[in-house]
């Protein structure tokens, strides 16, 4: 069956603290565009909503806008941008980098499905 949807009408929005998410959801795939003010930081902005102290999503990611910095529980760290593909498991924390919005393209289905829901 083909499935077609645009990411201007998504099939839900889940709005947290200092950003958003915009889901859409087809046969196969959950896709998930998560936008992210300056100042958000994921166990202050989500982690809250989650009650995790780090985010247990697995996020297969694309760096559409701005840039993010990620840790993971065991120390493993990395900064993400523009044009950036990334596979981060779950066990982290996450942060705007700047002053610019960050917009995240991300594939797994975790996020469109779990993630900021209480």
């Amino acid at each position: 069956m083909l499935e077609v949807k645009t990411v201007e009408k998504p099939d839900e929005r889940r709005d947290f603290p200092r950003g958003h998410l915009e889901a859409l959801h087809l046969t196969g795939l959950d896709f998930a565009v998560a936008t992210f003010e300056p100042g958000w930081r994921w166990s202050e902005s989500v982690g809250p909503i989650a009650g995790t102290k780090s985010c247990m999503v697995h996020h297969n990611g694309y760096v559409v806008q701005g840039r993010m910095h990620l840790i993971m529980d065991d120390g493993g760290e990395a900064e993400v941008g523009p044009g950036d593909v990334f596979v981060c498991p779950p066990g982290h924390d996450a942060w705007v980098v700047g002053d610019e919005q960050v917009v995240v393209h991300d594939f797994a289905g975790g996020m469109a499905k779990e993630y900021a829901k209480g």
